[in-house]
């Protein structure tokens, strides 16, 4: 039977009239990581303030590792390691004497300093100043912190956040490392599904505080259906002519169209539909959804279902 690092029951928060986060179930596997998406104020960061024990829930319950939160808090959060927003850090002094401060505080041994900040790949950096630091050595820097007890579960708030390409490319294969490496299972919280499918190996999907999927990234890849991309010149035009002739149409970004057909017949068919019709298509091509086209259909859809509640 496979454990869980993280699982939580019914967890509801509310501000005032607004739900943040709405009878969620997360089910984290240990020595893993689980990436936990969702847009900006879908109630991610909440959700990881009630498994740190830093706010309440309004009803339901956290347990961490088999063991409910709400019994034992501080016995098990010393089993947790957490970077939420921007590192708390002293910039006149060293990387090194940042960690020593924490270090004390914890009344961790000496030695797991230097274990940190090889982990981090900051062990040639560790005596340079803060203010000296890039944001993504920062990033890193706040990471050993967290990492400093030597935790069994890491949670981190956004960590890639205000990073630039190389930054985020050093995270992400330090993230990636973790679990094989240090033996700490990884709650990974994101907006971005194109960065968390490289790292994740289960993800779960919130919106408006409502869980939408979890499972696996294979179950979510197996969610993949193709589609058929058309170019149109009169695009308006063709979106009232599919759309009347049964096909399910919608109009991207980029101002083709995508159509919920899955054959070369499709596309023959509705290629002859709006040719007879007298619109010039200058591109029609069978493709398979992205993971974030999926993301995008989920998260949209549930708040569409929002407005017309």
């Amino acid at each position: 039977m496979q454990k869980h690092a993280i699982e939580t029951c019914g967890l509801t928060r509310r501000f005032g009239a607004q739900v943040a986060v709405d009878d969620l179930n997360l089910l984290a596997p240990e020595a893993g990581v689980y990436g936990f998406l969702g847009p900006n104020g879908a109630g991610k960061t909440t959700t990881i303030r009630m498994l740190l024990g830093l706010i309440r829930p309004d009803s339901g319950a956290v347990r961490l590792f088999g063991a409910p939160l709400a019994d034992d808090r501080l016995s098990l959060m010393r089993m947790a390691g957490a970077l939420v927003e921007t590192p708390s850090l002293y910039p006149h002094l060293t990387g090194r004497e940042n960690l020593e401060v924490t270090r004390r505080l914890l009344g961790a041994p000496r030695g797991l300093i230097d274990d940190a900040l090889d982990v981090v790949k900051l062990a040639q950096d560790a005596d340079r100043r803060v203010r000296e630091y890039s944001m993504g050595m920062r990033q890193r820097l706040g990471l050993a912190l967290a990492l400093l007890n030597k935790p069994r579960l890491l949670v981190l708030d956004e960590p890639t956040n205000g990073l630039d390409p190389a930054g985020i490319h050093e995270m992400r294969d330090l993230i990636r490392r973790l679990p094989a490496e240090f033996g700490a299972t990884v709650f990974l919280s994101s907006h971005l599904l194109s960065e968390v499918e490289q790292i994740a190996s289960h993800i779960g999907i919130i919106h408006q505080g409502r869980l939408l999927f979890q499972g696996t990234l294979a179950e979510l890849q197996a969610q993949r259906r193709e589609h058929l991309v058309v170019g149109v010149k009169q695009s308006e035009q063709a979106m009232r002519c599919l759309t009347s002739a049964g096909w399910s149409a919608q109009r991207r970004d980029d101002g083709l169209l995508t159509v919920s057909a899955a054959t070369p017949d499709d596309a023959a068919r509705i290629n002859s539909l709006l040719v007879n019709q007298r619109l010039e298509v200058f591109h029609i091509a069978l493709a398979q959804a992205s993971l974030e086209d999926i993301f995008l259909t989920l998260t949209n859809g549930r708040s569409e279902a929002r407005r017309a509640a």
